[in-house]
């Protein structure tokens, strides 16, 4: 029997990888196995292509190119982590997936709508999540909170990455465009308000998982 792919999806700042962790935690808690993933990056090859992509010092690109690396890493990442796991009857959580290329590289950075959906049809397809959370969040709130995971961290020095430098309009675009997504697809998508509490927002991640992949199975 095929696992079940759960995806986070939300701006800078979100929580997208705390509710992971929980939701990966509670689901251990309830007898299901499940694999914890993130993109970029997920397997060895798409991690060292997830230092690129996010390097700051990364020279100017086009959005084709950087969709083209997205793919790249994510192409391994199915290949060698998210489907042997499916295949296994795990239930893969992943932080980001195709909803981020669509807001990052689409939405926000011009790259025509045609153009991902041929990538997710060659790369992608069949294994679509069954079902996303959209974490929603002003960007002000998020970028800070983003920032003050860094300062958190040993090194106080740890530079943004190149999405998080990007400017505030940059932001409050991706913010409208996971949202757009959200109400254009309420059968994959839950929309979840990220300003509140952890543990709120879980309750809320945890309520829609027992409504829509555990109560069908009972």
């Amino acid at each position: 029997m095929l696992g079940r792919f759960i995806t986070f999806e939300g701006g800078e700042g979100s929580g997208k990888s705390t509710q992971a962790r929980l939701l990966a935690a509670q689901l251990s808690r309830v007898g299901i196995s499940t694999e914890i993933t993130r993109e970029p990056g997920g397997s060895p090859f798409a991690e060292a292509l997830r230092a690129v992509i996010l390097d700051p010092n990364m020279p100017q690109h086009s959005a084709l190119s950087e969709a083209l690396l997205f793919y790249s890493a994510r192409a391994d990442h199915l290949d060698n982590t998210v489907r042997p796991a499916l295949n296994a009857g795990q239930w893969v959580i992943c932080d980001r997936f195709i909803d981020s290329t669509r807001v990052y590289q689409g939405e926000a950075g011009g790259l025509p709508g045609e153009i991902i959906d041929v990538l997710n049809h060659m790369v992608v397809s069949p294994t679509f999540p069954d079902l996303t959370f959209i974490l929603d969040i002003p960007a002000e709130l998020g970028l800070g909170r983003a920032h003050s995971r860094r300062v958190d961290k040993v090194n106080p020095d740890t530079e943004a990455d190149a999405y998080e430098k990007r400017d505030l309009a940059f932001h409050w675009k991706l913010r409208e465009a996971f949202r757009e997504i959200a109400a254009q697809e309420p059968e994959r998508c839950v929309l979840i308000d990220a300003t509140q509490e952890p543990d709120a927002v879980f309750a809320a991640v945890w309520r829609a998982v027992e409504a829509r992949l555990l109560a069908p199975a009972r």
